[in-house]
């Protein structure tokens, strides 16, 4: 872990020569009114990004149609998104630095409303495909940037709730994401769930513009390390590959395990990498501090529970209960709210108690929702379902919040970019592997409609449950004690 002090406004600073960094780049902090718009408009963007991971699922038989589309090509509608999005972040992050947060998260967000629109025209699906891989690329550089500006415009008991709203964000971005899908799919058509990204993405560029604070890149622009990006980014793009073909294919199919493969060569190729570089992507030793890893597994396994839960509980309301896309969305709705609740009460008990027990805690709530859903009825209804799902996001907002908060807390203002990419790295590898697990273990069910039972649902929930519990004693175990201090937040380099 860092041991570099937090400097003063106004103090003069001398670059690190291990880091590489300016001295003291960021700007002024702005005033309370301007730091909480800017907390809207990076969440809006970062609320359009996680629902373009979940709204496409409803709208995919109806793409199918139009575009003349099987089953292998659509799921490559969704995959594509997530490999990008995964597979480049880490690097987005990097970028982020050295151009400036402001700017990249500015690119990032242009691009994406450039690449929707092209989403929602597109005549064929190799056009589809190719907008879709250029959103996850453009959402790979925005949400680094995005959170990395909220961590250096808040500090202390601000910047707690600043996280609470970011984690809320997410959460319930992803369970919105069924509820537009079924709106605007059963209502203006399919193209409409990418056009609706158009403009408040325009709204937002425009603003944001004229908001966020012009500050000067935190990292030297030196020589790309185009080789560590591309171990890095290979690495990452053939383990989301492999977990999320698993759930087709199963773990022992050839194809799965030649992605795995590939990831093992592609992340001891960037281990290697960095360790000869004198400007490495990512400093190792950033990978060795205590608050990252913890906050980097917390982050793992709530992503890997909530959207799981979400694909699970959406697939049953659907095939066993014959709900349609937009009664399904609705279902959702307290779901999203019990998100939202529980991240803005994890941010305030963070202050108060620490991350360790909001983590902990919260896995163990989620752990009790998951265990409620293991006992659905095979003819049963939402009253058997929504309960179990509000509880456990009820658990996961706080879980988000421990998080972000504990990998965030006394990183280097140079550093903050490129450690919200791999926080966010985290994120998407919980979803995808989350995904493939409880696919593979719901098979039976998945695959046999409503002549399939829901023994395939239920212990694919029980599976979740198990696993939260015992991520919760992890996060016990390997989460810092102790309350953030009140002047904690990204540290300015001397």
């Amino acid at each position: 872990m860092s041991h570099d002090s937090p400097s003063t406004v106004g103090a003069h600073h001398v670059p690190d020569p291990h880091t590489h960094a300016h001295p003291r780049v960021e700007a002024q902090d702005p005033p309370v009114r301007r730091r909480w718009f800017v907390l809207v408009l990076v969440c809006v963007a970062q609320f359009m990004l996680i629902l373009d991971v979940t709204v496409v699922n409803v709208a995919l038989p109806s793409i199918g149609a139009d575009l003349g589309l099987g089953r292998e090509p659509l799921t490559w509608v969704v995959t594509a998104y997530a490999l990008a999005f995964g597979g480049l972040m880490i690097l987005g992050g990097r970028i982020a630095d050295t151009l400036g947060r402001r700017t990249g998260f500015l690119l990032g967000l242009a691009v994406f409303t450039a690449a929707s629109l092209a989403a929602g025209f597109a005549p064929n699906g190799a056009v589809l495909l190719g907008a879709r891989v250029a959103q996850g690329a453009a959402a790979a550089l925005l949400s680094p940037a995005a959170l990395a500006l909220v961590t250096v415009t808040f500090h202390g008991p601000e910047r707690n709730r600043a996280l609470g709203v970011w984690a809320a964000i997410g959460g319930s971005g992803a369970a919105a994401g069924v509820l537009v899908g079924g709106l605007l799919t059963a209502g203006p058509g399919w193209q409409w769930i990418f056009f609706a990204n158009v403009p408040i993405g325009a709204l937002v560029l425009a603003l944001a513009g004229s908001v966020i604070p012009v500050a000067p890149p935190v990292a030297a622009r030196t020589r790309p390390d185009l080789a560590g990006a591309l171990a890095a980014t290979a690495g990452t793009a053939a383990l989301i590959l492999g977990v999320t073909r698993a759930g087709d294919l199963g773990w022992t199919s050839p194809w799965t395990l030649a992605s795995l493969a590939g990831a093992a060569v592609g992340y001891a190729l960037f281990v290697l990498v960095e360790r000869t570089r004198t400007d490495p992507l990512v400093p190792l030793a950033l990978l060795t501090r205590r608050p990252v890893v913890s906050g980097a597994f917390v982050m793992l396994v709530a992503s890997g529970l909530l959207i799981p839960l979400f694909f699970l509980g959406s697939l049953y309301l659907q095939h066993a209960l014959g709900f349609g896309p937009l009664r399904t969305g609705a279902v959702f709705l307290p779901v999203a709210v019990a998100v939202a609740v529980g991240a803005h009460v994890g941010s305030l008990l963070v202050g108060r108690v620490g991350a360790r027990p909001v983590g902990a805690g919260g896995l163990t709530i989620a752990a009790a929702g998951a265990l409620w859903l293991s006992r659905l009825p095979e003819h049963g209804g939402p009253s058997d379902v929504v309960p179990g799902l509000a509880l456990a996001a009820a658990g996961l907002g706080p879980a988000f919040v421990a998080a972000t908060t504990t990998a965030m807390s006394r990183v280097r203002h140079d550093e903050a970019g490129i450690t919200s990419g791999v926080v966010n790295t985290f994120h998407e590898l919980g979803g995808a592997l989350g995904v493939a697990l409880v696919s593979a273990i719901a098979a039976p069910s998945l695959a046999g409609g409503d002549a399939g039972g829901v023994g395939g649902y239920t212990d694919a929930f029980l599976g979740c449950a198990g696993t939260a519990a015992v991520a919760a004693l992890v996060a016990w175990v390997l989460v810092p004690a102790g309350r953030p201090p009140a002047s904690d937040g990204p540290r300015h380099v001397h």
